[in-house]
């Protein structure tokens, strides 16, 4: 559904509230308030969206895929605000289908914005995890030396430890194969 038709039916909902309760039907009136208020807040939070966040917590990524599925153009059907979230939303599930693949949802994430820096900070360690799957040292750290300064109320510092452990077995495995003679 368009935001614009949401606005229209929260509008006319708002309208019959009013209309409502001057002619005396308060609970009527009440009642039909708070149903516009809930489309009134479905323009600033889809509820495709928050369903497919439920389902990616309880590890479901695939019906977590068919919730986003449901949005057709986001750019029409989403609050800009919302839409680097759904981008992050759409790299969280691809990239465990398939990791290389979702990183061009997550820099879209980055370049259109998000306002919490928890998230901001998740898809920058989700860059980290792929660069280091490239074998791209240098941009894994840089990408985690940023989530670091973005991840303010050290929510995502576990993964980060794991990361910066990761990416050290990463030398010692260059090390081992090769990199070096042995005499």
């Amino acid at each position: 559904m368009s935001n614009i038709f949401r606005l229209i039916i929260s509008c006319v909902f708002f309208g019959g509230a009013v209309a409502l309760c001057a002619t005396g039907s308060w609970w009527w009136g009440i009642l039909i308030l708070l149903l516009g208020g809930i489309v009134l807040l479905s323009f600033f939070f889809n509820e495709n969206m928050i369903i497919s966040q439920w389902f990616l917590r309880k590890e479901q990524s695939d019906k977590a895929e068919l919730w986003l599925l449901k949005i057709k153009d986001y750019e029409k059907e989403l609050n800009k605000n919302q839409w680097g979230y759904y981008n992050l939303l759409i790299g969280l599930v691809e990239s465990r289908k398939a990791p290389l693949k979702s990183e061009k949802y997550f820099k879209k994430s980055l370049q259109l914005g998000m306002k919490m820096s928890h998230n901001i900070a998740l898809a920058k360690i989700s860059l980290a995890g792929i660069s280091m799957a490239k074998r791209n040292k240098r941009e894994a750290q840089m990408y985690l030396s940023e989530a670091t300064k973005d991840d303010k109320n050290k929510l995502l510092t576990e993964q980060i430890k794991m990361m910066k452990a990761q990416m050290a077995q990463m030398d010692k495995q260059q090390v081992v194969r090769g990199g070096f003679r042995q005499f």
